[in-house]
């Protein structure tokens, strides 16, 4: 564990990602090939040996093609290619990998049974997946247990009279009603939604669309999904506070309990509760703390968070944390955002979390980045 920054290898990489229920991580190099390191005792990092991998390794299967994006959900990953081809291993009880079957362990990265249009973006929660085509459709497999796939159910049915069981949606299914729901519990389909963005949590998203509205959906708890209560949405639902405000969102970020906007102004909202104690926001509120900064990145993990933003890192999380908030050994967690004194001055154009662990991405044809770069102590593995 590493309470301070470290450098991990000096060759260079286009995107770091990780989950905020994933202790691994994918990193994408300049020839788009996929690199992995972590826990892979599912295959979830694609590599046969089930051993933790601590430093950045090819991952076999997809050499010959190039990799633009990734995601890691709890116990599985799923690559997107440049082609919008989608690639998924690790854990697959719940039908996570989309392959069309519900078989435990897909050991190395398989193509998911997908069919239609090209996909741009891929994303995890814990146990589900969802993935967005070029024309703007969502599509969701893995477990359904709080709504989270969106289809309007949460999968749950009695094997016998005391055993509990799901129907996992084994190959990606398209989600096709978005509502808004007014006070008094009245549903109005939206029609025509375009989306543009999502973003999962551990059992929720939250995506936007072309007009910059944002749903969520998915488990309710502590106000994750920001509609002012805690049900849990079977299907995407307009959050209201964003639309009523004549604000658009342009991006949004989900952790385990809690989920980020960034509006069109620049103006961060969190809702649900990035603590585990205390209030929770049940809907979004403006975090006073950021107001002004030019937010570049955001990484999302159990509790804690770290901010890109005006050539520094913020970060904050309420204890324990692991080290992923890089304050040092003499403060380790903050329950108040604060910048990490040690990268000031740098140039991190983005940034990812993990369950309990932060990657971050420095520029360094930015000279004072490179300097303060190379006087980050080296993360050695040995071999």
């Amino acid at each position: 564990m590493r309470d301070d920054s470290a450098r991990i290898s000096s060759m260079m990489y286009r995107l770091v990602v990780s989950g905020c229920a994933a202790a691994h991580s994918i990193l994408i190099n300049m020839d788009r090939k996929a690199l992995a390191l972590g826990r892979n005792q599912f295959n979830q990092l694609g590599l046969p040996d089930t051993k933790s991998f601590e430093k950045p390794t090819l991952v076999p299967g997809l050499e010959n093609m190039n990799v633009i994006s990734a995601a890691c959900g709890r116990n599985h990953t799923l690559f997107l290619t440049d082609t919008g081809t989608v690639y998924a291993c690790g854990e697959n009880k719940c039908g996570q990998c989309g392959i069309g079957s519900n078989t435990p362990v897909v050991a190395k990265p398989t193509r998911i049974n997908y069919q239609g249009p090209p996909i741009v973006k891929v994303g995890c929660g814990a146990e589900f997946s969802v993935i967005l085509d070029i024309k703007g459709n969502l599509h969701t497999f893995g477990l359904p247990e709080y709504g989270q796939l969106g289809h309007n159910t949460d999968g749950k049915y009695f094997q016998t009279n005391t055993k509990m069981s799901f129907h996992f949606e084994m190959s990606p299914k398209r989600i096709v009603l978005y509502i808004e729901k007014s006070k008094d519990g009245h549903v109005t389909p939206i029609d025509n939604v375009q989306i543009v963005d999502f973003s999962c949590g551990n059992n929720h998203t939250v995506a936007i669309d072309a007009q910059k509205r944002a749903y969520s959906w998915g488990f309710g708890g502590l106000g994750r999904l920001g509609h002012a209560e805690q049900k849990d949405e079977m299907v995407p639902r307009l959050i209201k506070l964003f639309d009523s405000q004549n604000r658009g969102v342009r991006s949004v970020y989900c952790g385990s309990s809690y989920s980020l906007a960034v509006n069109d102004i620049g103006v961060l909202f969190l809702f649900g509760q990035n603590k585990r104690t205390g209030e929770a926001n049940m809907y979004p509120k403006p975090v006073q703390d950021l107001a002004g900064w030019n937010i570049t990145s955001i990484g999302t993990s159990y509790t804690s968070i770290v901010i890109s933003a005006d050539d520094t890192l913020i970060a904050w999380g309420a204890s324990p944390t692991f080290g992923e908030l890089g304050l040092g050994d003499l403060q380790k967690s903050s329950s108040t955002p604060k910048e990490v004194s040690r990268l000031e001055g740098m140039k991190i154009p983005q940034v990812t979390m993990g369950y309990s662990h932060t990657l971050i991405l420095a520029n360094t044809d930015h000279e004072l980045t490179r300097e303060k770069y190379e006087k980050q102590p080296e993360f050695d593995v040995d071999d």
